[in-house]
Order: structure tokens, then C-alpha cells, then sequence
């Protein structure tokens, strides 16, 4: 019988809502290992940045909830829009209430669906990107760490990053901005939370043909003149060491050692999961 690390833990996982997405694949990584999951998405389409194409919707947040039930593991779902402190904090506060402890958060959420040559973004669109991108992982961090510090047992935090937390990529200036940006609120949180026990990394997967990565391989192939996106997706195989791109469940893999004991003394680091693509 195998050991499960995480046993009764309680993780929150943001923008885990998609089907075939990396938070559905980190959460039921999570499961598997023991923790009781919260499943967290914004539910909704609320603006002209989260579009109902590119959020995870009440409806398909319950499926993914009923098929980590069928794993056997507690599962909660709770919509938060993480733009909005009020909201992070409610969805901590549902996290405690629900099973009485919050051991580790995963900041998932994110917007990679706004890609534009650098003179046609607008302010919108950069403001739209960073606030999800960074500010709302600044704001799980902080109701993910208040919560810890008060309950004095440690914990985990785990942003989602990027390949574009290391290197720059074309048509996606704000999203290599939020996800460098990872890096330093890692590295800065790390310090300060250390003392009480409470880790902070982050991981860096390179590109995973998730629901968002279809998007992006038919976007990309055009931009770079590739003949079709098979082409171009195998261009990308043949530049990375292990000859694939990335799967969701070796950026979930990471996720969970990262939150196990076995990494406890792992903290401010930006974890890359490239296939040996991005060496630094």
C-alpha cells in the first residue's frame, strides 16, 4: 500500500476549474496523496478579461469536484474572483471552515490568453494580466500565510510561474512581466515567512497543451509561420532535451513534492519543469 504524503492536509487550489487544466491536475495530484481539496475558480465571466472560453464555470468546477469525490477524497468547491482581496480571504476563511485547517494554497490562477504584439497592448490589457497574474497570487499569498501563522503549524505556497519567469517570449510582455515578477514575491515572502515555519516557491513548467495551451499552440504557430500547429508543436519537441513538451501532471508532481516533507527545506526557489528546455 503506498504512503501518502499528504495525509489530511487541506490545500486550496486557485483557477482549478478547467477540465484537462494544470489545477485539475494538481488537485487531484493533491487528493491522491491525501489532502482534502478545495477547488477554486472565478464561476463566472465577469469582464472583458475572463471571458467564458477561458474561466473555469461553476458547472465544470463541480464535475472535476465529482471526479476527485470518486478518488475518495473530501472535496469543497468555492468561486473567487482573485482580483478582489475580499474574496481570497472569504475563500481561505471557507478552506478553514469546511475542514478546519489550511495547510497549503497552490496560486494557479492565471490569465495566458491576452497575447498581442508589444504596440498594440493597451493599458487594459496589461492591467488585466498583472492583476491576476501577480497581484492575485500577492493576495492568496497573504490569506494563505495569515491563516498559517495564526494556526502555528507551518505550511505551503506554491505559485504556478512559467518558462516566462526565466526567459522572454514574443506577444506576451505582460505575462512574462507577472510571472518574473513570481520570482522576486517568492523570494521576498520566503524570507519573511521562514521563521514560522511556512515555505514559498514557485513552479516553472514550460508549455502544457491544456484547454489554454490549445489556444496558445494555434495563436503561436501563426506568429512564428509554422505550416500548422503540428508543425510547430514539433519544432518545440525537437528544441527541449527530452523531446516532448510538458504534460499537467509533471507540473502537479512538482507541486506535491514541493508541499511534502520531503522538501521542507526548500524555500524561495522557481522550480523549472521544462523537460531541460530552461536551464536557469
Amino acid at each position: 500500500m503506498s504512503v501518502k504524503r499528504l495525509e489530511g492536509k487541506v490545500a486550496v487550489i486557485t483557477g482549478s476549474g478547467r477540465k484537462a487544466g494544470l489545477g485539475e491536475a494538481i488537485a487531484k495530484k493533491l487528493a491522491s496523496e491525501g489532502c482534502k481539496i478545495v477547488l477554486s475558480d472565478i464561476g463566472r465571466a465577469r469582464d472583458a478579461a475572463t471571458v467564458a472560453e477561458h474561466v473555469g464555470e461553476v458547472p465544470e468546477m463541480e464535475q472535476i469536484a465529482a471526479d476527485i469525490r470518486a478518488l475518495g477524497a473530501a472535496v469543497t468547491i468555492w468561486p473567487c474572483d482573485v482580483r478582489v482581496p475580499a474574496e481570497v480571504e472569504a475563500l481561505a476563511d471557507h478552506a478553514c471552515k469546511t475542514f478546519g485547517a489550511l495547510d497549503i494554497w497552490v496560486n494557479n490562477a492565471g490569465i495566458g490568453y491576452i497575447m498581442k504584439p508589444l504596440l498594440d497592448v493597451s493599458e487594459a490589457d496589461w492591467d488585466a494580466v498583472l492583476d491576476v497574474n501577480l497581484k492575485g497570487c500577492f493576495l492568496g499569498l497573504q490569506a494563505a500565510a495569515r491563516r498559517m501563522i495564526e494556526a502555528g503549524k507551518g505550511g505551503r505556497i506554491v505559485n504556478i510561474a512559467s518558462q516566462a519567469a526565466k526567459s522572454g517570449f514574443p506577444h506576451a510582455q505582460a505575462y512574462t512581466a507577472s510571472k518574473h515578477g513570481l520570482v522576486g514575491l517568492a523570494r521576498s515572502a520566503a524570507v519573511e515567512l521562514g521563521p514560522h515555519g511556512i515555505t514559498v516557491n514557485n513552479v516553472c513548467p514550460n508549455h502544457v497543451t491544456t484547454g489554454l495551451g490549445a489556444w496558445q499552440n494555434e495563436y503561436f504557430s501563426k506568429v512564428v509561420g509554422a505550416a500548422n500547429v503540428e508543425a510547430y508543436l514539433k519544432a518545440m519537441a525537437d528544441r527541449i532535451p527530452l523531446r516532448r513538451p510538458g504534460l499537467p501532471e509533471d507540473t502537479a508532481n512538482a507541486v506535491a513534492w514541493l508541499c511534502s516533507e520531503e522538501a521542507r527545506y526548500i524555500t524561495a526557489e522557481s522550480m523549472n519543469v521544462s523537460g531541460g528546455e530552461e536551464p536557469h
